[in-house]
């Protein structure tokens, strides 16, 4: 039996950038929930005190994630892609699905609302991690054992989230296990060839909905081509969102003191809470909160190629780039650089299962790091020794 490692300290750097962005988060959604709060609940504070309520038991998930070493999760890579596969197929094909604007992404279980497709987006994380150590692709033929299993479960689970419809969060998917298949040997020129492979199925699909009940999703292409010609309807969420950045200039209007959450800015708090920021905030308050994730992903790039193990690698390199993925993206739809994607901000929109989710990831690398082939050095400071 191989000599267990000795746990070292969790990275100090990635803990103190998840809490800080974790409660610029809460003050955001203090700011721009407040008037939907007081209009629906008569509670200023009312998504505020429920972000807070997720973030405690997204803590409680993530303590657990840095507590348990991270090779015994490897145990539950196929349990976790089909407990997935058969949510995701509950929502779509049963009646216990929960369908907001459109789309039936959510689902109770045990009396709690839960999105199926944000605990796929780690659960197929951790397949992928365990599949690709497990059948390294180094020359030759090796790449069709792997490839063997990951596509099929691929395609299976990008077709149940896209059907939900939820085009973002499989684009997050897709990304993710690009990326993933990127940290083996498999030839560079399948990865050129997926591009139009994918991209114009995708494409032909979008457009088909033109004249479809799910329409909005080939509305949003237009309204990404030419907002402002379609502001009075399915550009006005980009419009207002425009506006948003406009106003705040470069120092903003000043925290909760933004007129777009007074009715004329859509999921102000969720998936374009980035707007507020730029409105309240301004240019120095966006770019701060852009410097906080490049800092926070590249530290966690950083520690996990020290991981001792090619599973632990994978899977860090996996976990960072789901999140750096599904930010990019929500930073390019509310700047207008993407179409209109209904996907949130890590650690700083409103939203249960996908906060939850993210610390979950977060905790995972924080495990990694404890496990990491040398102790960090920091200048001499006065820094607590963090153990857990």
């Amino acid at each position: 039996m191989a000599k267990r490692q000795t746990a070292l300290p969790i990275d100090f750097p990635i803990l103190f950038l998840t809490l800080t962005l974790l409660a610029f988060g809460l003050i955001m959604v203090l700011s721009a929930g407040a008037v939907l709060g007081f209009n629906s609940s008569q509670n200023t504070y009312f998504y505020v005190f429920q972000q807070m309520r997720w973030v405690l038991i997204g803590f409680l998930f993530a303590f657990v994630a840095i507590k348990v070493p991270y090779q015994f999760w490897r145990r539950f890579a196929g349990f976790g892609v089909l407990i997935s596969l058969g949510l995701l197929i509950a929502v779509i094909f049963t009646d216990r699905g929960i369908a907001t604007q459109g789309s039936a992404r959510w689902i109770k279980v045990v009396g709690i609302t839960v999105q199926p497709s944000e605990i796929t987006k780690l659960a197929l994380v951790l397949f992928y991690a365990h599949v690709l150590d497990r059948f390294p692709v180094k020359r030759g033929k090796d790449w069709l054992t792997p490839l063997g299993i990951l596509i099929p479960v691929s395609v299976l689970v990008l077709g149940l989230v896209y059907k939900q419809p939820d085009l973002g969060t499989t684009m997050v998917i897709a990304l993710t296990s690009s990326v993933m298949l990127l940290q083996t040997e498999i030839p560079t020129l399948w990865f050129a060839l997926s591009g139009p492979s994918f991209g114009l199925p995708l494409f032909y699909l979008i457009y088909r909905t033109k004249d479809q009940p799910t329409h909005y999703q080939w509305d949003r292409i237009l309204a990404w081509l030419d907002p402002w010609k379609y502001a009075a309807n399915i550009g006005y969420q980009i419009t207002n969102a425009e506006i948003a950045f406009g106003s705040g200039g470069l120092l903003g209007v000043g925290l909760g003191r933004s007129l777009q959450k007074y009715g004329f800015l859509p999921e102000n708090h969720t998936d374009m809470i980035f707007a507020m920021v730029g409105e309240e905030l301004g240019l120095v308050g966006t770019l701060f909160l852009v410097f906080l994730f490049i800092a926070l992903y590249a530290r966690a790039y950083y520690v996990v190629r020290e991981c001792p193990d090619r599973f632990g690698r994978l899977l860090g390199f996996g976990l960072t780039s789901t999140l750096a993925i599904q930010t990019t993206i929500n930073l390019g739809v509310v700047t207008g650089v993407l179409p209109v994607t209904g996907i949130t901000l890590p650690l700083i929109s409103y939203g249960g299962s996908s906060l939850v989710i993210t610390l979950t990831e977060l905790g995972l690398l924080l495990n990694l790091s404890r496990f990491r082939k040398k102790a960090p050095t920091y200048p001499e400071t006065n820094l607590p020794d963090i153990t857990v």
